[in-house]
């Protein structure tokens, strides 16, 4: 009976904790969704070409069947970190939300977001390269453009981007600001958004949505980080010391009020990233 209960129970956490696990990679899937769903279709074939070199990465156990699969691969091969650790400051650029934007300061030697989508992108345009070099590019670059876009991964209080303050989502306790953000206020806002975020999007909203560069996606999620995220879980201010290197990190709640307000900014920076993403795609292959 007990040996039953047990299994029981081990079922039961493991249908609780698989979400959460697959929520970190719905919004990368959705931006790379909504691309594909606003592309060219020279640049679908294209992508489809490249897709066939999928082997020659050498990470069976990180699958590229898809664009989709493409905009998650970075982060499942964190899983080797002895052969891709390199790439981990690639992901995210630290604009002090107490302090000054300063694009070239906070990107040592190109190891940054907007230095990398930069470079990856001037690889995948690059036709006389190897087509599989060209297809990480494409992989890194759908991931980057999706990573730039949420606002922690542009944004810091000397505290990892959020990673470091302990916060409950609602009545959920024991997660932290960055994963709040990154899984599950993601997965709420692509869920419940109306119209569907993966849709063919018209002239007009393409034009609204989808302009910009890197530096200019960078500093708009600096500016969320600074004006909206920090002073909405910090009780109305951003938690700057006297110093100006920013407060401790501590414990904080999400409350229902806060998750309402974030949404429509988390649909947004989804739809943004996704038409930007198609933009450049377009231009790199079309």
């Amino acid at each position: 009976m007990m040996r039953r209960l047990a299994l029981l129970l081990a079922a039961c956490a493991s249908l609780w904790t698989a979400p959460v696990l697959a929520w970190g990679a719905y919004g990368h899937r959705t931006v790379a969704a909504i691309a594909l769903e606003n592309v060219k279709p020279a640049t679908r074939a294209r992508i489809a070409v490249l897709l066939r070199q999928e082997r020659q990465l050498g990470t069976p156990k990180c699958r590229v069947r898809s664009l989709e699969d493409a905009a998650v691969w970075p982060d499942c091969i964190k899983g080797e970190g002895w052969r891709w650790g390199y790439a981990s400051p690639w992901h995210y650029q630290d604009e002090p939300v107490c302090g000054t934007f300063d694009i070239k300061r906070d990107c040592a030697n190109g190891n940054c977001v907007t230095a990398q989508i930069e470079r990856n992108r001037r690889i995948l345009t690059d036709r006389t390269l190897p087509q599989a070099q060209r297809l990480e590019a494409l992989a890194f670059l759908a991931h980057f453009v999706g990573d730039i876009h949420q606002p922690l991964h542009g944004a810091d209080n000397h505290d990892q981007g959020g990673n470091a303050v302990k916060s409950s989502y609602g009545i959920v306790p024991g997660k932290n600001l960055h994963s709040i953000w990154d899984t599950v206020m993601t997965e709420r806002a692509i869920s419940s958004a109306r119209p569907p975020l993966v849709r063919r999007y018209d002239a007009a909203e393409r034009t609204r949505l989808g302009g910009g560069t890197p530096e200019d996606w960078l500093r708009e999620s600096w500016q969320i980080a600074r004006d909206f995220l920090y002073p909405l879980a910090f009780g109305g201010k951003l938690p700057c010391a006297q110093d100006g290197k920013g407060e401790e990190p501590r414990q904080v709640t999400w409350p229902e009020p806060a998750i309402e307000a974030s949404l429509p900014i988390v649909e947004q920076r989804i739809e943004q990233a996704g038409l930007r993403l198609a933009r450049m795609l377009d231009a790199a292959l079309a």
